[in-house]
């Protein structure tokens, strides 16, 4: 199995920045893509920006320009730093991977517990 760990989370002021991390663990033969998802409350769960075991990169429109996505395969390890924060951006933030567990086994989606993001004055 492959476990995620997210860190990063709090409360920030309109205009501040926040930095997210999560950290994959287990027994992992491959990790494929890694991404960031959020949650607003009442809504449904929404792509933030993910990458690619290649390193492209795909953001949400509404983040482009002020969230970039950076991941360390050596350390199994995706950051995603948030500038020029929202109110709206206020949800709480989950990572994903994408992970083969064995050589021939099923690529499966994996997530983290979420992290908070709230953005207020």
């Amino acid at each position: 199995q492959v476990q995620l760990v997210e860190s990063g989370g709090g409360l920030v002021q309109p205009g501040g920045s926040l930095r997210l991390s999560c950290a994959a663990s287990g027994s992992i033969f491959s990790i494929h893509d890694m991404g960031w998802y959020r949650q607003a409350p009442g809504k449904g769960r929404e792509l933030v920006a993910y990458v690619t075991s290649g390193g492209s990169t795909i953001y949400v429109d509404s983040v482009k320009g002020r969230f970039t996505i950076s991941r360390d395969n050596a350390k199994n390890t995706i950051d995603l730093q948030m500038n020029s924060l929202k109110p709206k951006d206020t949800a709480v933030y989950f990572c994903n991977v994408v992970a083969r567990v064995r050589l021939g086994g099923p690529a499966l989606d994996y997530w983290g517990q979420g992290t908070q993001v709230t953005v207020s004055s």
